[in-house]
């Protein structure tokens, strides 16, 4: 791992070998068609981080070893057909692959052991010129049809590129037992609401991206459905991270005041953005104030390019564990909710430009003094 190798041209004998790892070697461009031939006890292999790798076809000579593939954060467009021997996956990590379009199909329906597979930020650059012939086609329906036959999987990481592929997914018990990531790329979705109440039965949704939803308006969260559903309020226990970019039309992020363990929240390229929680929504539903969480996980908030924004929160919160509040391009906001008594001894950095930062407006003078130490200005 992490050398200057350029190709691998040579065809080693290592009957014995079980686990190799080529990561890190982002020089890396060729490896021999029979690289693997000589390797009939391979169960572990990682090629992650190799970016400029095309994938050899010998691979398939692993098809009755190999158990756990990665070649997450690669630049690979397409996997080849003949990666359909590997039947005996167990585990299979494409994170990051965000060139990648074309996946045949059946290829991961035919490892039928699989039980991870991760497809996070999978061909999401991509996504919507995905072949026929790819499971990525219609923003990902085909692929859920696979997935729905794979009987033992527990963890899945997924891209999807509609509002509907969503709605098919979240369908299956199955599948939403086993969501721990979720990708969502709306580009020419015409969504114009998506029920975040529906996200209430994903149990082990730890990471949400929604990206370039243009009609997406509102994240609609249905309080009095979840507690007659559940009979307690916080419905995403396991939601730590959050990012949403260039969804022009979205109001307000609501809904993640029922995520209490939330660790970051990056927001960029929401035009229409006015508040991350809206006040309006609570004073419609009053018996919600009692519920919510306030950030009280929260050590990551990244605001940017948000040029409606005017309100964080209606209120000073404590933030407990924040580490880091960055703001930029947010020019309307000129209150941050703190207050005194806002994490009392005061670790957490501040980062702007030193324009924004001289227009906001404090709860009192001691409060500006306090915070004055915080801010890092940006160059």
């Amino acid at each position: 791992m992490q050398n200057q190798i350029e190709t691998l041209s040579e065809v080693p004998t290592c009957p014995h070998l079980l686990t190799l790892f080529l990561d890190f070697n982002q020089e890396l461009e060729m490896i021999a068609d029979g690289f693997f031939q000589l390797m009939p006890s391979l169960k572990v292999l990682k090629m992650s981080n190799c970016w400029n790798l095309k994938l050899p076809v010998g691979m398939s000579e692993l098809g009755s070893s190999l158990k756990f593939l990665d070649i997450s954060e690669n630049t690979i467009t397409e996997l080849p057909e003949e990666l359909k021997k590997l039947v005996n996956l167990k585990c299979l990590n494409l994170r990051w692959t965000q060139h990648l379009n074309k996946i045949p199909r059946q290829l991961i329906s035919n490892s039928s052991r699989l039980g991870v597979l991760r497809m996070f930020a999978t061909g999401y650059g991509y996504f919507h010129e995905a072949p026929e012939d790819s499971v990525l086609f219609g923003g990902g329906e085909v692929l859920i049809q696979e997935l729905l036959g794979l009987k033992y999987l527990e963890v899945l990481e997924l891209t999807l590129g509609s509002y509907h592929a969503l709605q098919i997914l979240l369908s299956s018990n199955k599948l939403k037992s086993c969501i721990r990531s979720l990708f969502l790329r709306l580009v020419g979705d015409t969504a114009s609401i998506i029920d975040a109440t529906a996200f209430a039965d994903l149990n082990h949704l730890n990471e949400l991206w929604i990206d370039n939803g243009i009609e997406l308006e509102e994240l609609k969260i249905d309080y009095t459905e979840i507690v007659r559903k559940r009979r307690e309020p916080f419905v995403f226990r396991s939601l730590h991270h959050v990012i949403i970019r260039s969804c022009q039309k979205l109001k307000d992020t609501t809904f993640l005041v029922f995520a209490p363990n939330l660790n970051s929240l990056d927001l960029d390229r929401c035009d229409a953005m006015e508040e991350i929680i809206s006040f309006g929504k609570f004073a419609e539903t009053p018996e919600m104030m009692g519920h919510i969480s306030h950030f009280e996980n929260l050590q990551i908030l990244h605001l940017s390019q948000l040029p409606a924004l005017k309100s964080i929160y209606w209120k000073p919160l404590p933030f407990t564990h924040l580490k880091e509040m960055a703001v930029r391009g947010c020019d309307q906001l000129r209150k941050l909710p703190l207050d005194s008594n806002s994490a009392t001894e005061r670790k957490f950095v501040i980062r702007g430009y030193i324009l924004w930062w001289n227009r906001l407006q404090w709860e009192d003078e001691a409060t500006q003094i306090a915070f004055r130490s915080c801010f890092q200005p940006d160059s």
